[in-house]
């Protein structure tokens, strides 16, 4: 009865302590300032039983007591969103992980926030006090997330996001009509133009909209059209508004020191047709000057602290042939969010003057341009395909000039200009201002046709702040080179910032290598290229008129560090990767796939190179190739003294190998102190070979092997356990101290033997960081099965 009474005496404050923590989270509105001054240990009791508002609210206070509250927005988690988050081993602020899902599915209306009480208070607005959280967002379908966040009732949420959002989504998009893009294009200038926005990505778009699209790609790479479509709740936007204030406070001071200046500005309501009258005495040849200086100050990026127009007189003008010819087309047409500011007459008179001499000149291989803001708002009668004209035309005779214009599209004109000192590639907008822009561009599953190419070319060229460029099967067939001119324009110019393209594609319209040489000869100012393609479909008859080969320019000496390359099943040639290497002396990691192997010593010649020509080569990897046959250059590989990490990925080691082979390799590594990462994984290592691979860390070993990957290699939960018993049977003769700290067995047979995984896993664990998953090894093999 004595021990009763003890145990009761000691439940009994668990229990009031419960029953008062109940009742303080019930009233934390009057509360609230004495909970956070308690004690670390009863605060630590309390915050379970908060609400995600004051569970918010209560982050200083724990931080100031030593407590994280990770564990609370771990569970969370579990009990909200109910499922498990990808990549969940390397969430590091689950607080932040649960805020941003949290709004995302609040904004689509996939979370119901009055099915847990803990987000049903009613001090708490989920957008508004969770989007100061939120660092990444996708916006989907018909845009509806995109109509909710520029509502007047979300300004305050739109202003979080401006600071907070890196990155910008767009997936499973559809056409959407003008209200939908016009909130669009407010969400878009906040959020890219005044905000944050660092990344735009699009994904899974099978057939895209062209006036959606081109919206997008023009204020990504900082373009826009003033307008009505842009006036926010009917007053056009502040932050544009406080920006041209003070330009024009700097403007008039300019022209009150400019002592006997015309001082007269012209107003944003004139017509260009009263100045495009005057001044036809200038020669072609100036006018050509002034058209490559107008040219050249659009390509310079507009930050929101600075605008363009404000340079000098001959950038500060963007305007149609429409407005020279006496057109009705005028800047007057449109009201201007940021107007832009001229400065003397006499002074625009004469770059008018000379700009429209050279447009005369060129006006007959030159389409007129129409306006993107009418492009992208006009509610067409035509399809689609009828807002892009199918009748460019080709300048040039390299692939630079596939740049060529055409209506509704952004597009490079002045062709006559381009032997004078114009910059090919970039384009003139009406009344056009150009703004913040991001320094990431993705496009997944996107396909894109000629005309787009040529209209995101022609955005490339001038996209300074670029800096990395993801396009993954988007269809490009011949028309990467197009993309490529828009690159290489780009590359041109002091300030670009591009530093790593991936493309990626079902198809490749010519061999991998000699589009390598192409780009790497366009940007050698490149860190990381990668290159991926599926298929081989060789179109050399088909390549258009003009389009030069690249496969005997030679390449200029570059800054890569990072190559990928994953062949269609193209033979790996070293004679032409070998100009590649020569030119990459920085080069540290190489990466090359689904290279066929055409004779023995083709291998055995790659290593030769890149031991010449790469000594800084830190990281190899090979995947999908069959070295069944170069056991002597696998071990030559192993035996490098520089390499730090080691790919042989689904290589067919050991599928006809014996057991010397598996002892050498293991040997070899035993005396490699210079490796760090080795990755083996779909090579058929089975039980026996996994056991013998924990000699590595034996006593007499003088490895640094500290990660090693034997994924998808056939392991059974009692060959992990021996694996096991081995390895700490060395950690212990060498007194328990080993480098290895990470083993990767994603897609093993674990769960033949549930019970003996379990135990092998757990006693792992203790020795090393393990990463595994759930495989289900008998629907993977049903599967298999399926499609033979």
């Amino acid at each position: 009865a004595a021990e009763g009474r003890e145990a009761m005496a000691a439940q009994e404050p668990r229990s009031l302590f419960a029953l008062s923590a109940v009742a303080v989270s019930r009233n934390m509105g009057a509360l609230e300032q004495d909970v956070w001054a308690l004690p670390g240990h009863l605060l630590r009791r309390l915050l379970p039983l908060l609400s995600v508002f004051r569970l918010q609210r209560a982050e200083p206070a724990a931080r100031r007591a030593g407590i994280s509250t990770q564990p609370i927005w771990r569970q969370l988690w579990d009990d909200v969103m109910k499922t498990r988050p990808p990549n969940s081993e390397s969430i590091t602020c689950w607080r932040k992980k649960f805020l941003e899902t949290f709004f995302s599915n609040v904004l689509h209306g996939v979370l119901d926030v009055s099915s847990d009480w803990r987000l049903n208070e009613h001090h708490f607005s989920p957008l508004l006090h969770s989007s100061p959280d939120v660092s990444q967002l996708t916006l989907c379908n018909v845009l509806q997330g995109a109509v909710e966040l520029t509502a007047e009732h979300n300004h305050q949420v739109l202003e979080n996001l401006a600071a907070s959002l890196q990155v910008l989504k767009f997936q499973h998009l559809l056409s959407s009509d003008h209200s939908t893009r016009c909130s669009l294009v407010v969400l878009l200038h906040r959020l890219i133009h005044h905000g944050s926005v660092s990344q735009v990505s699009m994904y899974s778009w099978p057939v895209p909209d062209a006036v959606l699209l081109l919206l997008i790609l023009s204020m990504s790479a900082g373009f826009w059209r003033s307008g009505n479509a842009l006036m926010y709740h009917n007053s056009s936007c502040g932050l544009c508004r406080e920006e041209d204030k003070a330009q024009s406070r700097e403007l008039t001071q300019e022209q009150s020191e400019g002592g006997g200046c015309d001082r007269r500005v012209w107003s944003d309501g004139e017509n260009w047709k009263n100045s495009s009258s005057a001044l036809e005495e200038a020669d072609v040849e100036d006018g050509c000057r002034a058209d490559a200086h107008l040219n050249s100050a659009l390509s310079r990026p507009r930050s929101p602290l600075q605008n363009q127009a404000c340079d000098e007189a001959s950038s500060e003008v963007s305007y149609d042939h429409n407005s020279i010819q006496g057109g009705s087309s005028s800047i007057s047409d449109q009201p201007s969010c940021c107007p832009v500011l001229q400065k003397t007459r006499r002074r625009l008179k004469s770059t008018v003057g000379k700009r429209r001499r050279c447009l005369r000149r060129s006006r007959g291989r030159c389409s007129d341009p129409e306006d993107l803001y009418d492009f992208v708002f006009t509610v067409a009668r035509e399809e689609n395909s009828g807002l892009l004209d199918k009748n460019s035309t080709k300048e040039g005779e390299n692939a630079e000039n596939w740049t060529s214009s055409s209506p509704g599209s952004l597009h490079a004109d002045h062709a006559g200009c381009k032997k004078t000192g114009g910059s090919a590639g970039i384009f003139t907008l009406k009344a056009t201002h150009r703004f913040r822009s991001v320094s990431t561009l993705e496009l997944f599953s996107i396909p894109l046709t000629g005309e787009m190419c040529r209209t995101l070319s022609n955005l490339l060229s001038s996209w300074m702040s670029l800096e990395n460029l993801v396009l993954s099967y988007n269809g490009l067939g011949a028309n990467i080179f197009c993309i490529l001119s828009g690159l290489r324009t780009l590359s041109r110019h002091r300030d670009c910032h591009l530093r790593v393209v991936r493309v990626s594609d079902v198809y490749s319209h010519v061999p991998c290598m000699e589009l390598v040489r192409c780009i790497l000869s366009a940007l050698p100012q490149l860190h990381t290229l990668s290159l991926g393609f599926d298929l081989k479909k060789q179109l050399e008859r088909n390549r258009p008129e003009g389009n030069p080969s690249f496969g005997e320019a030679e390449i200029p000496e570059s800054c890569l560090e990072q190559l990928e390359i994953r062949f269609p099943r193209e033979p790996l040639q070293t004679m032409f990767l070998l100009p590649v290497l020569k030119a990459s002396k920085s080069l540290q990691q190489l990466s090359l796939d689904s290279a066929t192997l055409p004779c023995s010593r083709e291998l055995g010649l790659l290593l030769e190179a890149l031991k010449e020509c790469n000594p800084n080569l830190k990281k190899l990897s090979f995947r999908d190739m069959n070295l069944a046959e170069h056991q002597k250059e696998v071990l030559l590989l192993l035996r490098d003294p520089v390499l730090q990490e080691i790919t042989f990925s689904f290589c067919r080691l050991f599928e006809s190998s014996t057991a010397e082979f598996l002892s050498e390799i293991i040997n070899t590594v035993k005396r490699n102190s210079s490796l760090k990462i080795l990755k083996v994984p779909g090579n058929r290592l089975g039980n026996h070979r996994l056991v013998a691979l924990a000699d590595i860390f034996s006593e007499d070993s003088s490895s640094s092997l500290c990660q090693l990957d034997v994924s998808s290699n056939c392991i059974k939960p009692d060959g992990l356990l021996e694996f096991t018993k081995k390895l700490e049977g060395h950690i212990q003769q060498r007194g328990g101290q080993i480098p290895f700290t990470h083993l990767c067995l994603f897609q093993n047979w674990l769960d033949q033997d549930a019970e003996t995984a379990q135990e092998a896993l757990r006693r792992l664990k203790a020795v090393c960081s393990v990463v595994t998953d759930l495989w289900d090894s008998s629907q993977a093999f049903a599967d298999y099965l399926s499609v033979m």
